[in-house]
């Protein structure tokens, strides 16, 4: 068979598992997840490398109606990856709301054709009577290459859905070595694992005023010395995030920690400061410090 290399742009609303597919189908976790929509910021790179094919899908924040300065961004971030893709992965769920979700993310799609896989995740929390419908609604909402039914948290339907990306994929050599999953530098991995535990830990408007920093990256033998810093918007989000006597920025650092000990290798000393930086979300200038400024065309 001639092998098959690309891009592959996971889209769609928030919160429908775009992130928690990528850590399935590439066997680590690399992408930040949580129940709270709106987690993932930046695009993340997962590299899937098979004898006959090499997937570079490209996780992307969820398109949405945005309002802030912020999500703006998000959305455009999310668009432009769609534009320099070979092939996009739409996700979508089985909950009702979700179906009025995926409307910006066809509508943005008809202006940028490109052949689209369209999978539904969360099918184990229906009963399957209730599948062939839904599938019927989504046919009629635009032309997909194919529609997979799947269960990104247990891996149902994940191998189809490789299945049906790869022979979309323009044929060539392998983009990355094969031993490469991912080419996100380790510092935005480090920020990404400790924002997550804020929004993992932290409630309301908490983890989405929130941002994370590396401030300093210093590598021993059998250590690594990471500090950073979580920035929040306002004196009683920092309270918040800092609790009573400490423990809340504890835990985050606690768990923070040991996820990265895990993905890096190694020991892993971690030091967390919170200051407050406010109206950051709507801010020009700390977007674009805190990399969350989608590229100039």
């Amino acid at each position: 068979m001639e092998h098959r290399s690309g891009f592959v742009t996971i889209a769609g609303a928030p919160n429908v598992g775009k992130s928690t597919f990528l850590n399935r189908v590439l066997g680590e976790k690399i992408a930040i997840t949580s129940q709270k929509p709106q987690t993932t910021r930046n695009r993340v790179t997962g590299i899937l490398t098979r004898p006959e094919v090499q997937l570079v899908f490209v996780d992307t924040p969820g398109i949405h109606a945005a309002r802030s300065r912020l999500n703006r961004n998000l959305v455009q971030i999310a668009l432009q990856a769609i534009a320099e893709t070979d092939a996009v992965l739409l996700m979508t769920d089985t909950y009702r709301e979700a179906r009025a979700q995926i409307e910006p993310a066809t509508q943005a799609l008809a202006r940028q054709p490109k052949p689209v896989v369209l999978a539904i995740n969360k099918i184990d929390l229906i009963p399957k009577p209730e599948l062939l419908p839904l599938i019927d609604h989504y046919q009629r909402l635009m032309e997909f290459s194919a529609i997979v039914p799947i269960s990104a948290l247990n891996g149902q339907g994940v191998e189809e859905v490789v299945s049906e990306l790869a022979r979309l994929l323009p044929a060539g050599p392998a983009l990355f070595p094969e031993d490469m999953i991912t080419d996100q530098p380790e510092r935005f991995l480090a920020a990404e694992f400790i924002r997550e535990k804020v929004f993992n830990l932290t409630e309301k408007e908490v983890p989405y005023a929130t941002a994370v920093e590396i401030e300093d990256w210093q590598e021993e033998e059998g250590l690594l010395r990471i500090y950073a810093t979580i920035y929040a918007e306002r004196d009683a989000q920092k309270a918040i995030l800092i609790g009573a006597g400490g423990q809340m920025l504890k835990r985050i650092g606690t768990e923070a920690r040991r996820d990265l000990e895990a993905l890096l290798g190694t020991h892993i000393f971690l030091q967390l400061w919170v200051r407050v930086r406010k109206g950051w979300r709507e801010s020009p200038r700390a977007l674009q410090e805190l990399g969350l400024e989608p590229t100039k065309r």
